[in-house]
């Protein structure tokens, strides 16, 4: 039974700093950052692979994007968050809501605002912005909200995460500034390999992410690949995901993609790889703290590609 006291809240006209602040808390940062790396690396790939120019129109159009999803972002993991209130006063006391910060009315209203204006910032923008931010609005409902709650449920819980962030963002989102610099709907090579490998790598993600977790996880009853596999399993399995994923992109930028500079990604993801496996044997499959820092360590790789690839895509 959740402990929040209503009176322990922060309000946002007596204390807007502080309210900020447990903002920003509140919308996971580190999925804030993929997101925002995510939109912008689409629409300067859009950019290069079309030969268009930047016009107010498309930074329009880019901007608008980019706050729909940030919005959409708050609104799925602020919905895991009010769901799991017992959960994460084991797994992750920080967090505004389990800490008390903002009691459950507070999250509740951050997050149908932040969920309508996704929705309305979409469908005002674009036919595949609205496809892309509805589709995962409903899988992040489906996979928090009783009884469907497909979280419980570690297949369908790691598919809903790498579906929304590997597939339906990559593509919906370039489907959308391609439209809006050319008229037209497209996949270049590019965005399928760029696609695959975000695919791939958030499946590493998504299995790994309950590792630091299974304390409370256990205690509420939610099955894990942690809890039925063991910590050990999960890392060395997820830590061979993403070296797939520098492998695989290496071979793709030197046989597929001749868009693509391929001495740039190979010598850039043979170094990540290199690095991935060196920072992995550090880690103390014992302690918390050590498992949560490789984790974020993940999501740092994973902001990488979004920033590397378009740098590989743009012209010599």
């Amino acid at each position: 039974m959740s402990q929040i006291s209503p009176s322990r809240a922060k309000h946002l006209f007596q204390e807007p700093f502080s309210w900020l602040y447990s903002l920003w808390k509140f919308s996971r940062p580190h999925t804030v950052i993929g997101t925002t790396l995510s939109v912008w690396a689409l629409y300067l790939i859009a950019l290069v692979i079309t030969d268009s120019s930047v016009t107010v129109g498309s930074l329009g159009h880019w901007l608008g994007a980019w706050i729909a999803c940030l919005c959409g972002n708050i609104y799925i993991v602020g919905l895991n968050q009010l769901e799991d209130v017992s959960i994460d006063e084991v797994n992750k006391p920080d967090l505004p809501v389990a800490a008390g910060e903002f009691s459950l009315r507070q999250g509740q209203w951050i997050v149908g605002i932040t969920g309508i204006l996704a929705l309305l910032l979409a469908a005002g923008l674009g036919g595949w912005l609205l496809a892309t931010v509805g589709v995962s609005l409903a899988i992040g409902t489906a996979y928090s909200i009783p009884p469907v709650r497909l979280k419980r449920f570690p297949f369908w819980a790691a598919l809903c995460i790498f579906t929304v962030r590997g597939t339906i963002v990559n593509l919906g989102l370039f489907l959308h500034f391609s439209q809006k610099l050319t008229g037209t709907e497209f996949l270049p090579p590019a965005i399928w390999a760029l696609t695959l490998f975000i695919l791939v790598f958030t499946v590493a993600i998504a299995i790994f992410k309950d590792v630091p977790d299974t304390a409370g996880d256990k205690q509420y009853n939610i099955s894990t690949f942690t809890l039925l596999l063991g910590k050990p399993a999960v890392f060395n399995l997820a830590r061979w995901v993403v070296s797939i994923c520098y492998l695989g992109m290496i071979i793709a930028g030197i046989v597929w993609l001749p868009a693509v500079n391929p001495l740039f990604v190979g010598i850039t993801h043979f170094g990540l790889l290199g690095l991935l496996w060196w920072r992995s044997q550090q880690v103390d499959l014992q302690e918390k703290v050590a498992i949560t820092q490789f984790y974020q360590f993940i999501w740092k790789l994973f902001f990488l590609e979004y920033i590397l690839f378009p740098i590989a895509c743009a012209p010599a």
